[in-house]
């Protein structure tokens, strides 16, 4: 006498069609979303700005021996030395807050 094993499923009772009818389901849903946004793209007439000729092109700039720009005024430093200061010369930034400032290094 043979025994017939039965091999379990996984799927029991109908558990695999509910499975791949969530799946179509999911499918089916992305499709419909793809389809909307590529209509609502197609839809849109995108306007491209025009830049308007300019009347005479202007030649290009000669470049500079020595890799400077020059800037006018020319750059003051943040804080001038202590005689540019007696003359009248103002910092372009405040003095540092107290607590932002060490106390003096003591020598040992």
């Amino acid at each position: 006498m043979s025994r017939v094993v039965k091999q379990m499923s996984p799927y029991k009772d109908g558990a695999l069609r509910k499975d791949l009818l969530v799946a179509a389901t999911l499918v089916g849903v992305g499709r419909a979303i793809t389809a909307i946004s590529l209509t609502e793209l197609k839809a849109e007439r995108p306007q491209l700005a025009q830049a308007t000729p300019s009347p005479e092109p202007s030649p290009p700039a000669e470049p500079m021996p020595g890799g400077t720009r020059p800037t006018t005024p020319a750059p003051e430093p943040a804080r001038p030395s202590v005689e540019a200061q007696k003359d009248g010369a103002k910092p372009a930034l405040p003095p540092a807050p107290a607590e932002k400032v060490a106390p003096p290094i003591q020598p040992k």
